[in-house]
């Protein structure tokens, strides 16, 4: 996908965020995409979730800005931020759905509470996206009778129904077999090439997680390193980038690298 040129639809400029006398964020400077999955990489600890919530609102910068679509979040009245997380959707770590309800009520719940969208569209936007997840016949179900892998189907269908331009993902694959999570991970990029949503992704779950990625950005030390293209960061110069992706995915980048640079010289 890599759309160098496509329009931005989130940016982050000197965004710096402490709490009490940690500074988790320092002046982090981040570009995302239309149309694109950017995902964010990093130890645990190094603030992933942190950006997260910035981009979602939730959490306000002490200083710098947090753009979507050019305006500034920090600016926004509660009307204004209601209006712009229209366009969001949300996949939580936990999933976070409802235990006294169907699946189809899970899903249905964004469009009941944030629209006025009438219960037979409501039916049919929900029955879209069951056929989406390949979640027909389970409607009637309840979250408890699911296993790990549907609720996060059910979770990324609810995070989907109301149609966001933009879908944040928080370490969607934890508490997933490695099955199970590549599954999920086809699901992600079908999804993405039906819907064309923005992706933010923060995972731990690398490299399969570079699959997805038309960026990839490293936390480290309350900045972002990289935001390049998969194959670009895992040859990359930087020597934070490349410790991390040697101890992530092994040497064998390293002794690539090393051996383009070789023949390129010849």
């Amino acid at each position: 996908m890599n759309q160098q040129n496509s329009k931005i639809a989130i940016e982050l400029i000197d965004v710096e965020r402490s709490f009490g006398q940690q500074q988790v964020l320092k002046k982090v400077n981040l570009v995302v995409r239309e149309g694109t999955t950017t995902v964010i990489v990093g130890p645990s600890g190094q603030g992933k979730s942190v950006i997260l919530k910035h981009m979602l609102g939730l959490l306000k910068p002490d200083s710098g800005q947090v753009l979507v679509d050019g305006k500034d979040l920090s600016r926004m009245n509660k009307r204004q931020m209601k209006e712009v997380r229209k366009d969001f959707g949300v996949l939580f770590q936990n999933v976070a759905l409802f235990d006294s309800m169907t699946v189809f009520d899970n899903i249905a719940l964004p469009l009941r509470e944030r629209t006025d969208t009438s219960e037979p569209e409501i039916r049919n936007n929900v029955e879209e996206k069951l056929e989406l997840m390949d979640l027909v016949g389970m409607e009637d179900k309840y979250p408890a009778q699911l296993s790990g892998g549907m609720k996060k189907r059910v979770g990324l269908a609810r995070a989907l129904v109301m149609n966001p331009r933009i879908v944040f993902f928080d370490e969607p694959t934890t508490g997933l077999d490695v099955s199970m999570s590549n599954e999920i991970y086809r699901l992600f990029y079908r999804t993405q090439a039906k819907l064309k949503y923005s992706a933010v992704i923060v995972s731990h779950d690398v490299p399969k997680i570079f699959k997805l990625a038309d960026y990839v950005a490293l936390i480290h030390d309350g900045k972002i390193l990289g935001n390049m293209p998969p194959e670009q960061f895992q040859l990359a110069d930087n020597p934070v980038i490349r410790a991390f992706v040697e101890e992530t995915m092994g040497p064998i980048y390293s002794s690539e690298r090393e051996e383009r640079f070789f023949y390129e010289k010849v």
